[in-house]
């Protein structure tokens, strides 16, 4: 079973403390979103996580925690999402020059191949452009360089919170003849410095410039890092179609991440983010949360690959 932490929020970032917490007591309750009072209680024992998967803008606060969970006997690999956008796109993200220094203590502790980047998404605006783009896509590679080995890039989904919240920045979506305009300037970019690119859950074929389609729960790295071959995994049916991810359980909770991005779809109101940021237990099984006593729990099978 690979556990993901998480599409929903930037646990390295926020609530680290907590998911050690939750790995020491061997379980995590997961609130189903659509369905409130169903609750997973996912059981969390090295014995039966094969690795876990950490998406995040800063584990800064989460690396002096690194060498508990490693004590503990888990397998783990980070997609770290940095993109070059100030705080008109993403008020609470941080100095970024300071997340790269992050990065780079990152890889160093767990080595190039566990720390994947992210430059994700691709927003295109009168300032955002694609010289603008290819220009901050070429820094960052330099200065990546030799600390991960790989990038998957993604432009912008047009979700309706995205809208509502992007509804003062004139953007636009780029067609196939812009999207592989953009690509083609990232991989002549990326080549020099080793680092593969691929896309996230796009059908475009870039293929022709060594972009290919990615799987961020990627099975062959977790067999790798793990020890464990991932031979029977399947393809994640709860993601789109052209999600290459294979099946994974989500332990984090919506409306809970205080970066503030404008893009994301996994945060309706940045007030409740916020109050769940303050109010959050660590202690707590559950993230943000709190059983109101009319949950029905149960424990979800574990998947052996």
């Amino acid at each position: 079973m690979i556990i993901s932490a998480s599409r929903r929020s930037d646990i390295p970032a926020f609530y680290s403390e907590w998911l050690v917490n939750r790995l020491k007591a061997g379980y995590v309750l997961v609130r189903n979103p659509m369905q409130p009072k169903q609750v997973s209680r996912i059981t969390l024992s090295p014995q039966s996580v094969d690795a876990l998967v950490f998406w995040t803008k800063n584990p800064g606060k989460m690396l002096p925690l690194l060498p508990e969970i490693d004590a503990l006997g888990y397998s783990y690999y980070f997609l770290f999402t940095l993109t070059p956008y100030d705080a008109a796109l993403e008020p609470g993200a941080g100095d970024k020059g300071e997340i790269v220094d992050v990065f780079k203590r990152l890889s160093r502790l767990i080595g190039s191949e566990k720390v994947i980047w992210r430059y994700d998404p691709v927003i295109l605006t009168d300032t955002c452009t694609p010289e603008w783009h290819a220009s901050t896509f070429r820094l960052l590679a330099e200065k990546l360089s030799g600390y991960t080995e790989r990038c998957i890039i993604s432009f912008l989904d047009d979700y309706r919170k995205v809208q509502i919240r992007m509804r003062h920045i004139d953007y636009i979506l780029p067609d196939t003849v812009l999207m592989e305009d953009i690509a083609k300037k990232f991989a002549d970019a990326a080549g020099p410095h080793g680092i593969a690119l691929s896309t996230c859950s796009h059908e475009i074929d870039l293929s022709h410039y060594g972009i290919m389609h990615s799987r961020c729960i990627d099975g062959e790295l977790v067999g790798r890092i793990s020890g464990r071959p991932m031979t029977d995994a399947k393809k994640d049916k709860r993601q789109r179609k052209a999600c290459g991810c294979i099946e994974s359980r989500d332990i984090g909770s919506y409306n809970t991440c205080t970066h503030g991005c404008l893009y994301c779809y996994a945060v309706s109101s940045q007030a409740k983010a916020c109050v769940a940021l303050q109010n959050f237990d660590p202690d707590s099984p559950l993230l943000c949360d709190v059983l109101k006593g009319d949950e029905t729990i149960t424990t979800p099978p574990i998947k052996r690959h």
